[in-house]
C-alpha cells in the first residue's frame, strides 16, 4: 500500500467516529427540541452536515486509491448513514489498517511472498 493510498484510509478512520457522535447527538437533540425547550438542532445539524460532507469526500478518495469492489465501498457508505455505523466503519478500518502493516512487514523480513 503506498502512503497517499494509507493517508485516504487514515483521513476516512479519522473523521468516521465523530461523524457518528454527531448523528447520536443529532437525534438526542431532536428528542430534547421536541420534549423541552432546548433547541440545539441547527448547530449540532450544521457540525453533523460538515463531518458527514468531509466523510464522504473522504470515502470517494479512498474508493479510488484502493479500488475497493462496489460491495465493500457500499459497504462503508450505508454505515456512514446508519446511527452508530461510523464506530464500525471506523472498527473494520483499523483492522484492515493493521493487517496491511504486518503485511508490509512479513514481506520485508521475506517471510511471505505476498
Amino acid at each position: 500500500m503506498d502512503l497517499k493510498t494509507a493517508t485516504a484510509l487514515r483521513r476516512l478512520r479519522l473523521v468516521s467516529a465523530p461523524e457518528a457522535v454527531s448523528f447520536l447527538l443529532l437525534l438526542v437533540c431532536s428528542v430534547l427540541k421536541r420534549t423541552t425547550d432546548f433547541n440545539a438542532v441547527p448547530v449540532m445539524g450544521m457540525v453533523h452536515g460538515v463531518l458527514f460532507i468531509l466523510y464522504v469526500i473522504f470515502w470517494a478518495d479512498a474508493w479510488n486509491r484502493t479500488k475497493w469492489s462496489l460491495k465493500t465501498a457500499a459497504l462503508y457508505f450505508v454505515l456512514s448513514v446508519l446511527p452508530a455505523g461510523g464506530f464500525f466503519a471506523e472498527r473494520k478500518l483499523k483492522r484492515a489498517a493493521e493487517d496491511a502493516v504486518i503485511a508490509s512487514r512479513a514481506r520485508r523480513e521475506g517471510k511471505v511472498n505476498a
